[in-house]
């Protein structure tokens, strides 16, 4: 096990007013629990190597009548098949669709297949959030 250190931080009265409110809603127990998943997530995002094992969601929001699109988006995901473990597709109006593909693989194959699927014509956004899957998470 980790052994712990204590270190002082100083912010406004303002900043810390609003972390302690924004942790309260989220369920912290505390400010260093808080503190240990906020330098986490920006450890892993900073030092993340194209070969590590990823986990991730990418998030679609597209017009399901842009001709082609739905047959590009499944032709990208069989291409890519070792990588998806799955998808949720959800229609939100007569047009606009929400797809939700969930990730695993190298980083570096994961953040190319969200690129191009997110570049394909139709596509109004979409966003790729991924982790470590936790082999290489730091300070654990």
């Amino acid at each position: 096990m980790s052994i712990l250190k204590r270190f002082g931080v100083s912010l406004t009265e303002e900043l810390l007013r609003r972390f302690d409110d924004e942790i309260t809603k989220k369920g912290y127990q505390n400010r260093s629990e808080a503190l240990r998943d906020l330098i986490r997530k920006y450890l892993v995002k900073r030092d993340i190597d194209t070969n590590a094992e990823v986990v991730g969601t990418l998030t679609l929001i597209y017009d399901h009548h842009v001709p082609g699109l739905s047959l590009k988006l499944n032709d990208l995901q069989h291409e890519h098949y070792i990588n998806i473990l799955s998808n949720v597709h959800i229609h939100l109006d007569h047009h606009i669709c929400l797809e939700v593909i969930l990730l695993r693989g190298k980083f570096s194959e994961i953040k190319s297949l969200s690129d191009r699927i997110i570049g394909v014509r139709g596509v109004k956004h979409g966003e790729l959030t991924f982790t470590s899957t936790g082999k290489n998470l730091p300070g654990v």
